[in-house]
């Protein structure tokens, strides 16, 4: 009796305690995005298709692993987490920065997409959800894509200095939801401060070629140009950007001198990208002044 009760007490905290680690059916995953100087991150789980039917009521009418009109956690196991670490817009929406469960109300035509401020629940929420606690709900179209995608994706695309969208992606079906951001904004601030402590050749090389990419403000990007070859000298990248943008003023000419030199210098270097992208818009630009 006595060694019986010792082995019984051997194997009991063994089954109790001990536990097992398994893949999971719908593994975890975060995907991050640079727009501009911002950050989107999502945090979610990716389900598999695995056969079966996706959105809306099956062929025989029963429901489908994401029925139509009901709310979805936009993947599996914990709710979908979204943080974005400045202000952005949603569709004209205010996303300030922070992080958000995002949900979904699918329907055959449209989907409703809910950022919501309670990030604790498990899942969707079930009869915990309160839509009280929504920050705001968008309304977007799915469309059916030309491949199928087993995994549950979240992806982003059409990524500027100012926007993105954020794709959702599974089986056949695809919804896109734009974001926006007020890059300018945060880039003149930042010209500003960078420009009043001890700013360098590179600070004002810097600002003038996010002016020249923007494709705005060109006189003072040049402004800017010619105080970072006062202070940092010759160049082939300062008389590079430097030659765009008096190309964008419409002064060719200058535009060209300062191109050849810019040749020069990246030549002197081996610079062979740099040697080519300037021989072409010499041979450009020498074509515009003929033309007039």
């Amino acid at each position: 009796m006595k060694s019986c009760l010792i082995i019984f007490l051997s194997v009991i905290p063994f089954g109790i305690y001990s536990q097992i680690t398994h893949p999971k059916a719908s593994p975890f995953s975060t995907v991050e995005q640079e727009v501009g100087l911002s950050k989107i991150t999502v945090a979610y789980s990716r389900p598999s298709v695995r056969g079966r039917h996706v959105f809306g009521p099956q062929p025989d009418g029963q429901p489908g692993l994401v029925p139509y009109g009901r709310i979805w956690r936009v993947g599996a196991n914990e709710s979908t987490k979204i943080t974005v670490d400045t202000d952005m817009q949603v569709l004209g929406n205010d996303l300030p920065k922070g992080t958000y469960a995002l949900y979904a109300f699918p329907e055959e035509n449209e989907w409703q997409i809910v950022f919501h401020t309670n990030t604790s629940h498990w899942g969707d929420g079930r009869k915990n959800y309160n839509s009280d606690e929504d920050l705001f709900r968008i309304t977007v179209k799915p469309e059916n894509i030309p491949y199928h995608q087993e995994n549950f994706l979240i992806s982003f695309d059409s990524i500027t200095h100012h926007s993105a969208n954020l794709n959702l992606i599974w089986a056949s079906t695809k919804v896109t939801i734009p974001f926006s951001v007020d890059t300018d904004a945060q880039m003149e601030a930042e010209i500003a401060k960078q420009l009043r402590e001890n700013p360098t050749a590179q600070t004002y090389y810097e600002a003038a070629r996010y002016l020249q990419e923007q494709g705005r403000d060109f006189e003072r990007a040049l402004e800017y140009l010619n105080k970072a070859i006062e202070i940092g000298g010759d160049t082939y990248y300062f008389h590079r950007v430097k030659s765009l943008v008096e190309a964008a003023l419409g002064d060719y000419r200058a535009a060209i001198t300062s191109a050849e030199k810019s040749l020069e210098l990246a030549a002197a270097q081996e610079k062979d990208e740099f040697v080519r992208m300037n021989e072409k818009n010499i041979k450009k630009w020498k074509a515009k002044i003929f033309k007039k």
